[in-house]
């Protein structure tokens, strides 16, 4: 699967690898919802370097469609707020 971390790029990441994604996007949502701005911002940035470190960056010329958009490391509870769906940012 290809995933887009906005501002930054894309990774390829094995299907296996979102169980790691999944918990840390269940986290995130909950202190979202809690209104925890400190556990956010810091689940936010171990969720974007998870798939940092399990994926493979594709090259920067590369143009292919992502399958899942994540928000730039410094977005605001609000502009992530935006962006989820019931299941959060990562649907499963």
């Amino acid at each position: 699967m290809i995933v887009r971390i906005m501002g930054e790029g894309q990774w390829m990441l094995a299907d296996s690898r979102f169980a790691e994604l999944n918990t840390l996007d269940d986290e995130l949502l909950e202190e979202m919802e809690s209104g925890d701005g400190e556990g956010f911002r810091r689940t936010l940035g171990a969720l974007l370097e998870a798939v940092r470190r399990l994926g493979e960056p594709l090259p920067d010329d590369a143009l292919e469609p992502s399958e899942l958009i994540l928000p730039a490391p410094d977005a605001s509870l609000d502009e992530v707020r935006e962006m989820l769906s019931d299941d959060g940012l990562i649907p499963g």
